[in-house]
């Protein structure tokens, strides 16, 4: 059976300094250890662990492999004691709370800058950090505790996750002005087919749901050019480089300021709810239950539709 061993930061930092300066008296001097001092924490240690952290030689050590596996975990601790005392630090200075988002780009394109702002103002002592992700990597984030709450677009893919719909949203054509789609009002995923398609990275949602789409016809996605961000699908579009498929809000904005034409997407698949997520737990923190009671006011329940 595995036995939990405790370690203490002075010999954990002493590793990483010894292991810098390739001496156990250079580490020593770092840390302002005694030399003996150091040698027996070096050494008690390595009788805990049961391998050899150093392999000793006249003009110094040098690491292990299990040295070396150690100290990549070390300096891993580190950052997170590091960003452990600067979140403490700043409860000094009024701040009450810090709230981890994770959000898929169509999310953070649409609707949920708006939703964070009126947040922020509300809750003025809550930090908001923000990471972009895709809607897979948004679950993952959320489920393994690198993020406190996830905003994404169907499907599930993770059952430790609690979610609520928090938005709809329809998915667009955009194409360039002079281009033979641009005279029609609507379009068919059939139609754009035939086309270049210019998409996000692989991974996105809405490029993933276009690749089944067209595996489910027989057909092969024409996915030339992959980009992350809208702005930079729009200028390829507008560049006569193929077309689009990207939410509604983003692509009526583009087709005002690029050489561009929006179109409706006739299709079941292209309206889409955005998701709130947050890992499943008896009783939500009191600035997490605060975001989502202003997110999703009128969806107390748990959001069934995903897990059908």
């Amino acid at each position: 059976m595995l036995r939990l061993m405790r370690f203490d930061l002075t010999t954990l930092n002493l590793i990483l300094a010894i292991e810098q300066t390739r001496s156990i008296t250079g580490g020593a001097e770092r840390e302002h250890l005694a030399l003996a001092a150091a040698s027996k924490r070096v050494s008690d240690l390595e009788a805990r662990l049961g391998v050899q952290l150093f392999e000793r030689h006249a003009r110094g050590v040098e690491p292990t492999e299990a040295c070396r596996a150690l100290v990549r975990h070390i300096r891993t601790l580190q950052a997170t004691l590091h960003e452990l005392e600067s979140e403490v630090v700043e409860f000094a200075h009024g701040i009450k709370g810090h709230l981890r988002i994770a959000a898929n780009a169509g999310s953070i394109a649409e609707c949920l800058p708006v939703d964070l702002a009126a947040f922020s103002q509300a809750h003025p002592q809550i930090r908001i950090s923000l990471e972009d992700l895709t809607s897979a990597e948004v679950q993952a984030a959320v489920a393994e505790g690198r993020a406190d709450v996830g905003i994404f677009t169907a499907p599930l893919l993770d059952n430790r996750l609690e979610t609520w719909t928090y938005r709809q949203s329809r998915l667009a054509v955009l194409v360039p002005n002079a281009h033979p789609l641009a005279q029609q009002g609507c379009v068919s995923f059939d139609d754009l087919l035939d086309y270049d398609l210019i998409g996000l990275h692989a991974g996105a949602a809405a490029q993933e749901l276009m690749r089944e789409q067209a595996l489910a016809r027989g057909r092969t996605l024409n996915a030339r050019l992959q980009v992350r961000g809208f702005d930079a699908i729009a200028q390829l579009v507008e560049a006569g480089l193929g077309v689009a498929v990207l939410p509604e809000a983003p692509a009526d904005r583009f087709a005002k300021v690029f050489d561009v034409k929006r179109l409706r997407l006739e299709e079941a698949w292209a309206q889409r709810d955005y998701v709130l997520g947050v890992a499943r737990q008896q009783r939500l923190p009191t600035v997490l239950q605060r975001f989502v009671d202003a997110l999703c006011p009128v969806a107390p329940e748990l959001f069934q539709g995903l897990k059908q």
